[in-house]
Order: structure tokens, then C-alpha cells, then sequence
């Protein structure tokens, strides 16, 4: 393959994963991971000579493991109102003081998606609470919203979270062709973790002040509400909920810990085997809370994100097969063709943040580009990292559209309150505005400043 030259394989492979996008794009009802297995399927048998069984092979037995292991986890807390009451408790915090509502809201949203249950989770979870006291308290709903799905989305990128766990994975097997130790993945994975919080939280903050926030502030000067018509007092945690609760601190902490320098040597050998990733960190502690009554395993698997989990596997697998034609090599040469080491940035972002606009950010987007993060890097000299952050922003900041899961959970808790059509195109033009903001703000933030 020289130039922008295109074998037949690569071009079926490159043909199949657009015909994949569009469908995503204009019938959310069709998993694409099962059409993705099917093309896979047909492309090997037809077009590049892999036999069935070989392609299923390529099932990223590692993310699936890892996307179970904590998705359950973090389901039985779910599904035995450790959550939920977790949020009502942070939620009193404001003391009445309505101007400190927001950053409450934005802290406990942060908060949430960071430790685990990740950005739908959380603004699920979080979004008829909010919408109600935005109402409460004649906050826009707008402006609740882009303060909910912009603090969601700030830390979808935890390394204890289910996006989070689909990035550092991808980046996990592109990490030698890029030049990453193996020891540097786990703090690779909190950087990348941090960039996206200062990009995507300097968005929402701008975003909120500019939209009507700073108006509203002002207007709440000396304003006070009774704290428990907002959040009424929650009942005390009881000791299955504080043993949930310590099990998600564990969590973090055996997370976190082996990721700083010179701590997992020290670690136990036994300790330092279980804490190899997060997913089996999970599994241990799953374990402990089923034998100990604090989750229903019945429940806890009806509420776990089955779809996006086949969705990521299904389009993985894909790729693989996109990249053994040589299609992933043509599209990074594409894209290559009109950046530079720091333009790169701002053209991978933008046409990321055009498709996630409409397909799913980390079942379709995430997958295709962090793909090519390392040929992107080697074939314009860029740094590997600011592309793979890039890459994750702009998959995430057109995520207040109605069209995606986060706009939609907001758009519904609103629409009790307020006019849904006038919400609904407010959040669809933010939305899409956001595809050239978030190519901006990457190149800025990732190319000139080397986040």
C-alpha cells in the first residue's frame, strides 16, 4: 500500500465499518456489535481469507472481563440504594445555600462517574433528582443539564470506570508500537484521566457561565431554601450499605495504589496478583458483598449495561479484522494527510466528535480511533498521548445532545418541568456545536500545550 492506495480487502473491511456508522447512526435500536461480528464474519470468509473460528478469536476477552467485573460490582451498589442514598446525603451539603447547588451537583456527578458506576450511570442515577431541584430553585434546565452531563463526562475517562476501562485498553494494546512501557499504563491511565477533567470541565464551566449561569448567580445572592425540600433526609446507612460503601473504597484505593511509583513492588506477591487490573479487582470484591448479603446477583445482572458490552466487543472485533486488511492503516493515512505533529489533534478530534454526535462514544467511536492512535502518532510525528486524549474529549463533549444516552436521561426527567421541545433543541444545538468546540479545545489544549 503506498499513498491513499486501497487493496480490495481494506476497502470491503473500510466499507463495512462505515455502513456500520450509519446504521448506528439512523436506527439506535440495531446493536451494531452483533452487525459488527456478522460483517467480521463475511469480510474474513470473502475478502481476507480468516476462517470463522479464527475471528472469534479476536473477542477482547481482557475488556469484557474487565467491563463485567466492575459493572456488577458497582450494580449490586445500584440495586441496594447505596447510591442513591450516597446522593441524597452529599446533596445536603449546600446547607440551603442554592448558589452552592451547582458546584454540588458538579462535585457529586464527578464523583459517582469517577469511582465506577461511570457517566450514564451517574446521570441516570442523578437526573430526576437534579431536574427537580433545578426547578425548585428557577435554575434552566438547560444549565442543570450542562452541568450534570458535563461533570458525568469529565471523569467517563476514570480508570475505575466502564469507559475508562474501554481507553486504557485499547491504549493498553497499542502501547508498545507507541513507545508506552507496560510499568507507565497505570498512570498513563489517570493522566489521561486528568486531561480529559481539565478539558472537559473548562467547557462546562465556560458553557454554563456564558449560557446563563453567571446571571443566574448573581440572581441567587442572599437566597436560601429549606435544605429538605430539595433533599429530604435520607435514613442512616445500614451495615450492609457501609459495607458496600467500604468495598468501593477498596476499590479505589487497591486501584490506585500499585499505580504509584515504587508501591507495587512492595505490595504483597499474593496482593500484587489480584490488583493487576481493575476487572479483577472487582470480581474479589463482588465475591466478598454476594457472600455477605450486600447484592442481589439477580438483580445486579438485569441492570448491567449488557448492550454496550456487546456493542464494544462486537465493533472490537471489527476492527481486528479491519486491521489484519490493512482498512485501519488507509483511514490513519487519511486523516494524516492533512495534519501535522499538533494539527492532528484538532482534525482527529473533530471528525471523532462528528461521528459520536451520532453513533455511540465508547461502543463505536473509542473503539475505531484508539485503534489508530499509533499509526496517527507514527505518521505525523504527534504525541501519542495528546492524540489518545484528544480522541477521548471529543467523543464525549457532543454527549449533551438528546440524541445520545446522557441528553436523553436528562432531556426525559425535564420534561415534567419544562417545555421538552424548546429543552430538546437547546441540547441538540449545544450539542453539535460541540463538534468544532471540542476540535478547538483539543488542539489548544493537547497540541499547543502538550496536556
Amino acid at each position: 500500500m503506498s499513498g491513499l492506495d486501497i487493496t480490495f480487502p481494506a476497502f470491503i473491511s473500510v466499507a463495512a465499518l462505515v455502513l456500520l456508522i450509519v446504521i448506528s447512526c439512523i436506527n439506535e435500536k440495531i446493536n451494531v456489535g452483533f452487525l459488527g461480528i456478522g460483517l467480521a464474519v463475511l469480510i474474513g470468509g470473502f475478502a481476507a481469507d480468516i476462517p470463522g473460528t479464527q475471528v472469534a478469536k479476536l473477542l477482547p476477552v481482557n475488556t469484557f472481563m474487565l467491563l463485567t467485573g466492575v459493572t456488577f460490582m458497582f450494580g449490586m451498589a445500584q440495586t441496594n440504594g447505596t447510591l442513591q442514598k450516597l446522593t441524597n446525603h452529599s446533596l445536603r451539603l449546600c446547607g440551603g445555600n442554592t448558589a452552592l447547588v451547582p458546584v454540588i451537583i458538579f462535585v457529586l456527578a464527578n464523583l459517582l462517574s469517577t469511582l465506577g458506576p461511570g457517566n450514564l450511570a451517574a446521570c441516570a442515577l442523578m437526573a430526576p433528582l437534579t431536574m427537580s431541584i433545578a426547578n425548585r430553585i428557577k435554575m434552566p434546565m438547560f444549565l442543570m443539564s450542562l452541568i450534570l452531563v458535563g461533570s458525568a463526562n469529565a471523569a467517563a475517562l476514570s480508570p475505575l470506570s466502564p469507559t475508562g476501562i474501554i481507553g486504557s485498553s485499547f491504549i493498553a494494546e497499542g502501547a508498545q508500537e507507541m513507545g508506552i512501557a507496560e510499568d507507565y499504563l497505570p498512570v498513563l491511565a489517570w493522566r489521561i484521566h486528568f486531561n480529559c477533567e481539565i478539558a472537559q470541565g473548562f467547557v462546562t464551566l465556560i458553557g454554563f457561565l456564558m449560557m446563563g449561569g453567571l446571571k443566574w448567580l448573581r440572581s441567587q445572592r442572599g437566597q436560601r431554601i429549606d435544605i429538605d425540600d430539595i433533599a429530604p433526609r435520607p435514613q442512616p446507612f445500614t451495615a450492609k450499605e457501609k459495607l458496600t460503601l467500604l468495598m468501593m473504597f477498596l476499590m479505589v484505593l487497591l486501584v490506585v495504589l500499585p499505580g504509584i511509583p515504587g508501591v507495587k513492588s512492595s505490595l504483597p506477591r499474593c496482593l500484587a496478583n489480584i490488583t493487576t487490573d481493575v476487572g479483577t479487582v472487582a470480581f474479589v470484591l463482588s465475591a466478598i458483598m454476594l457472600l455477605t448479603g450486600c447484592g442481589d446477583s439477580q438483580q445486579t445482572v438485569k441492570v448491567m449495561p449488557w448492550g454496550v458490552i456487546i456493542m464494544i466487543c462486537g465493533v472490537t472485533i471489527l476492527i481486528e479484522v479491519m486491521e489484519s486488511t490493512g482498512g485501519l492503516n488507509f483511514l490513519s493515512k487519511a486523516i494524516t494527510g492533512i495534519s501535522g505533529p499538533l494539527t492532528v489533534n484538532f482534525w482527529v478530534a473533530l471528525v471523532a466528535a462528528v461521528i459520536s454526535a451520532y453513533a455511540s462514544s465508547c461502543g463505536v467511536v473509542m473503539p475505531m480511533f484508539l485503534s489508530m492512535a499509533p499509526e496517527l502518532a507514527k505518521f505525523t510525528g504527534g504525541d501519542p498521548i495528546s492524540i489518545c486524549s484528544s480522541i477521548n474529549v471529543a467523543a464525549h463533549l457532543v454527549d449533551i445532545s438528546p440524541l445520545s444516552g446522557l441528553g436523553a436521561v436528562c432531556l426525559a426527567a425535564a420534561a415534567e418541568y419544562e417545555n421538552a421541545a424548546k429543552l430538546f433543541r437547546q441540547l441538540l444545538i449545544w450539542g453539535f456545536s460541540m463538534s468544532v468546540v471540542s476540535a478547538v479545545i483539543c488542539f489548544v489544549f493537547f497540541g499547543l500545550l502538550g496536556l
